[in-house]
């Protein structure tokens, strides 16, 4: 492939995953105050729909990233019909219940075309060069937020949330759905000249040491999710008014790229659990000091540094298992590495809540979760 093509082809998948993440993940954070306004329905229930979405997208990695590795673009490009249909069913949804079930088959579309999904096209495709794409993807993503949070807000104070979900439905179809069909390869032609790639996979999670490096990523992901999403209550606890407690889920954000940036520079000549070890002992810092943190500016640097670390995770993560096993059956394994962190981080905002009122505080939930944060990189040692 001529590097200008490459190029191409690199630049479209990171645009098209800014609309996939902004219709299909933001856009509905965004409106859901909206639709308990309009319809009745409990705020709370709108919001387990959206939990219900993210644990099917977890259920569904592990099929789908079977299916990346052999049909690709085949399974992208039927990713975003379904995200669509399933959008414009939640849009026409009349009780709550269709909505919830929009919801969930949206969380199985997601699977098929959001970070996991681009993960293993790139992967595939540029082998042994992939951390430099894999970084400008996921700073593309970060962009998804920025773009679509304020043209969300936008659209359902203009025309209402059910015409929004049609025009960010028709947006993701003219956008993703010709990206993905003409950019994204229908086969990988190393995997066809080596048909024994799927007995390896199942070879690979049999094994102990797949599970447990899942199992430290899970838990590294679960603590930085739980306490960075609860930025905004957990801001307000420590006085700050809730305009400036949402600055702060802002610089999160834009930490999270700062973090993405920093591991494209840092040299990765190390053994690979050097990198997710790191994390967790940074990340168990990080979180120790925006427990205590205090007063604007504090919280604002503790909340840049922790939305760095979860960014430079999500890095590492996409890279553990082609740095442990390989690339040829890296969409199956990837998909199962990533089940038990997409479920937890479904849960974290929930179960952070209730932490915090079980610990009596969002700063004594932040302690414990910099305890389970350094648990995960302990766990990933030598491993």
């Amino acid at each position: 492939m001529a590097g200008s093509s490459r190029g191409a082809r690199l630049s479209a998948l990171a645009f098209a995953q800014i609309v996939a993440w902004g219709v299909l993940y933001y856009a509905v954070l965004v409106a859901a105050p909206a639709i308990a306004n309009d319809t009745g329905w409990d705020d709370g229930v709108v919001f387990i729909a959206i939990t219900w979405g993210l644990l099917t997208s977890a259920v569904c990695a592990i099929p789908v990233g079977h299916w990346l590795d052999r049909h690709p673009r085949r399974v992208m490009v039927i990713g975003v019909v379904v995200a669509a249909v399933a959008l414009l069913a939640a849009a026409a949804s009349p009780t709550i219940w269709i909505f919830v079930a929009a919801w969930i088959v949206c969380g199985a579309a997601q699977s098929a075309v959001l970070y996991q999904a681009a993960f293993a096209v790139i992967t595939h495709r540029y082998r042994s060069e992939r951390r430099g794409p894999l970084t400008l993807v996921t700073l593309a993503g970060g962009l998804a937020s920025t773009i679509f949070a304020p043209l969300t807000g936008w659209l359902v104070l203009a025309v209402g949330w059910r015409t929004a979900f049609v025009v960010l439905a028709a947006i993701l179809i003219v956008t993703a759905l010709p990206t993905y069909a003409l950019t994204v390869e229908s086969r990988w032609a190393h995997l066809d000249a080596r048909p024994g790639g799927n007995g390896e996979a199942r070879r690979v999670l049999r094994t102990a040491r797949f599970w447990i490096v899942a199992g430290s990523f899970a838990l590294m992901s679960f603590s930085l999710y739980a306490v960075t999403l609860s930025a905004v209550p957990s801001s307000v606890e420590k006085g700050l008014d809730l305009q400036v407690a949402a600055w702060v889920l802002g610089l999160i954000g834009a930490g999270q790229v700062l973090g993405r940036l920093l591991y494209l520079v840092i040299p990765h000549t190390a053994a690979p659990w050097i990198a997710p070890a790191s994390v967790g002992g940074l990340g168990a810092a990080a979180l120790t000091a925006y427990g205590f943190a205090s007063g604007a500016a504090g919280i604002f640097v503790a909340g840049i540094v922790c939305g760095a670390i979860r960014g430079a995770l999500t890095l590492v993560q996409a890279s553990a298992v082609a740095e442990r096993w390989g690339a040829d059956s890296y969409g199956k394994l990837n998909g199962a590495l990533a089940a038990p962190v997409t479920a937890l981080t479904a849960l974290a905002p929930g179960l952070a809540a209730l932490l915090a009122g079980a610990l009596g505080s969002y700063a004594s939930m932040a302690y414990a979760m910099a305890v389970v944060c350094a648990l995960g990189g302990v766990v990933a040692i030598r491993r």
